[in-house]
């Protein structure tokens, strides 16, 4: 963790048209974006299936230097560590729901595999079934939607989560994913969330960098007094 909050914006490329998968990720980076979220889904934990790991290690080749994280909406988060890894994945996120007696280790496997952690978290599921393992993370996604779709009506009430989280843990990268956009960003960053997951938003918008830029500013805004 850094000694300040950055704000990170990361676009999701779920409903970008993933035929031109490298040049919608390219747009986005250099519409100023931090970093890829890319959602990976296994068609068992959420009904949908994306890609995988062949497709993100493609992607890499071609991006070899963005940060790129890996949102597993996978019923077995283990399996795909090393995979992932395998393909120069930054930031491995994988919801506690599916190995909540298990978090620990795959925590750590996830580091051994050179690979930051980050720990997701469904609607239903509240904070103290996560308190104890946020020591072990590098960073805690609160889904401000039902995983597995995208273009779905934002969450306000998971605000709770973050402003907890905020709050117990000042340094603590807090995502928010869902709904995320520029109608939605002011309760986002005033609860303390700084790293930005939007799709629809901004994958749909007519200026990308225009979108991303706005999401900036209104969070930078709210995490200068978490700064100071």
């Amino acid at each position: 963790m850094e000694n300040k909050l950055k704000c990170k914006i990361g676009p999701s490329i779920l409903n970008a048209d993933l035929s031109q998968l490298y040049i919608e990720s390219q747009k986005l980076l250099d519409s100023g974006a931090d970093y890829l979220h890319l959602d990976v889904m296994d068609g068992n934990f959420v009904p949908n299936l994306t890609f995988g790991h062949p497709v993100v290690k493609c992607l890499r080749k071609k991006i070899p230097n963005a940060c790129f994280e890996t949102h597993m909406m996978v019923a077995n988060p283990e399996k795909w560590i090393q995979p992932m890894a395998n393909a120069d994945v930054n930031l491995y996120t994988f919801h506690i729901e599916p190995v909540i007696n298990d978090v620990i280790k795959v925590c750590r496997k996830v580091r051994e595999a050179g690979m930051k952690v980050g720990l997701a978290l469904k609607p239903a599921t509240g904070i103290e079934e996560v308190r104890q393992y946020i020591d072990h993370a590098d960073a805690i996604l609160v889904m401000t939607v039902e995983p597995g779709f995208g273009g779905q009506k934002f969450m306000n009430d998971m605000m709770p989560k973050v402003q907890w989280l905020r709050h117990n843990y000042p340094l603590l990268d807090i995502g928010v994913d869902g709904g995320v956009g520029l109608n939605t960003i002011t309760a986002c960053a005033e609860a303390g969330a700084n790293m930005i997951v939007s799709g629809t938003a901004i994958i749909e918008s007519i200026d990308q960098a225009a979108v991303i830029a706005s999401l900036r500013e209104t969070v930078e805004s709210s995490i200068h007094k978490c700064n100071v």
